[in-house]
């Protein structure tokens, strides 16, 4: 059964994908001071969740803390997004490799493979299966982190993704973007790489977890023909060609 957000947590996840959204949109100039009070005025919300959300999105790497108070829209070169990119699935993938060496009881697979079955997006979309859909993944794929057995592994995963449209979540922009196609090749990769863990095939599982994060550049792609094909870009408002 696929589990449920409670009503706290379904709202702060509603401003969370609201407010990236805008973000993404240009809604926001590229360091534009945000703060809880004037966001949750702007999206109608009480201050507790509007500040949870603003956390949530400074530690995606979409905002910056400021010393003396709220947080400040970042801007990224594009160059910076792509080699996050393809810095996270060279990590990744040796942390898929690490898992597959040093696993050991199969049952240590037990919550990644459980994962694996929550993180299957349920179409038509909606903002519910959307939500369990990005939480599920970003756990799947952490879980795969911790599995690897290394914190100086981890540690570096986590930088790396602190930029926009690096890490592992970062497969759509909105409900709309998110391709059925996409998700299942998403959803078999995932398979593939748990079989690769359990079977100890260690090189398999790091070409696997390698190619899978070429998910998060065909997603970077696909926005860059987007925002040159429209005046309203439904995303990269805050990436610069340098």
């Amino acid at each position: 059964m696929p589990k449920t957000l409670s009503n706290s947590n379904t709202h702060t996840e509603r401003l969370v994908l609201t407010l990236r959204e805008q973000i993404l949109q240009g809604a926001f100039s590229p360091g534009e001071r945000l703060t809880e009070l004037g966001i949750a005025s702007r999206l109608r919300a009480s201050r507790t969740p509007a500040r949870l959300a603003l956390e949530r999105l400074a530690n995606e790497g979409l905002l910056d803390t400021i010393p003396s108070g709220g947080f400040r829209v970042r801007t990224f070169g594009l160059a910076d997004i792509r080699d996050a990119i393809e810095i996270r699935g060279v990590l990744e993938g040796t942390a898929a490799r690490f898992a597959a060496e040093r696993l050991g009881a199969t049952e240590d697979l037990a919550q990644l493979k459980k994962l694996r079955s929550e993180a299957v997006m349920e179409f038509p979309v909606t903002f519910e299966s959307f939500a369990r859909y990005l939480d599920a993944n970003r756990d799947f794929h952490r879980e795969l982190w911790r599995l690897a057995q290394s914190r100086s592994l981890f540690r570096e995963l986590e930088h790396a993704c602190k930029i926009p449209f690096a890490a592992p979540e970062a497969l759509v922009f909105s409900t709309a973007d998110l391709e059925q196609a996409t998700a299942s090749v998403a959803a078999e990769q995932h398979r593939a790489i748990v079989e690769a863990i359990e079977n100890r095939e260690g090189a398999r599982a790091e070409a696997l977890a390698r190619e899978h994060s070429r998910i998060s550049r065909r997603n970077l792609e696909f926005a860059l023909r987007t925002k040159e094909s429209s005046s309203h870009p439904p995303g990269l408002s805050v990436v610069t060609s340098r």
